[in-house]
């Protein structure tokens, strides 16, 4: 499984070198992940905790953090291409998880899909070639404390996933 989030946090990635550890989304995603035996261990917000990830990968459709959290049409076209690489260096690849808008867009077309072809809602479910793609609102802070995105909703998908996988 491949994770695809938006770019590295100021606060997380990029002060830890580790995805998603130490800032907030990290907390919803790494328990959820230990939940459904995507990750062993325990997950403490340093990259010296002891998870680690089992049968799934992360990356970002952005590689560098973006001024305000927002990145560019050409930074995420710039970026797509260090996406397609890292999906073509997983030949097993069996599912996708999208976090948010700008991820769903671009890993669509670094799979060669029309947005069109598949359009984003969250717990939807796309095919490219043997890969299922599942959509996911990311599990930002802001998401979760608007109630956009709920830890059940959040949940929901990965329990998809697991039952997909079996």
């Amino acid at each position: 499984m491949l994770i695809v989030g938006l770019a590295p946090g100021l606060q997380g990635a990029n002060r830890t070198g580790r995805p998603f550890t130490g800032d907030f989304a990290g907390d919803l995603l790494y328990s959820t992940l230990l939940d459904y035996s995507f990750a062993t261990g325990k997950y403490d917000a340093r990259p010296d905790d002891g998870l680690t990830l089992v049968d799934c990968r992360i990356s970002n459709a952005v590689r560098c953090v973006p001024p305000q959290n927002k990145p560019l049409p050409a930074e995420i076209h710039t970026c797509r291409t260090f996406l397609a690489a890292t999906m073509a260096t997983m030949p097993k690849l069996a599912s996708v998880v999208m976090l948010g808008r700008i991820a769903h867009d671009s890993t669509l077309k670094a799979a060669g899909l029309k947005a069109t072809a598949a359009p984003f809602a969250h717990g939807a479910v796309h095919r490219a070639g043997n890969t299922r793609l599942y959509d996911s609102y990311h599990c930002s802070r802001y998401n979760t404390n608007t109630g956009v995105l709920t830890p059940k909703m959040f949940r929901d998908v990965f329990a998809q996933i697991r039952r997909d996988l079996g």
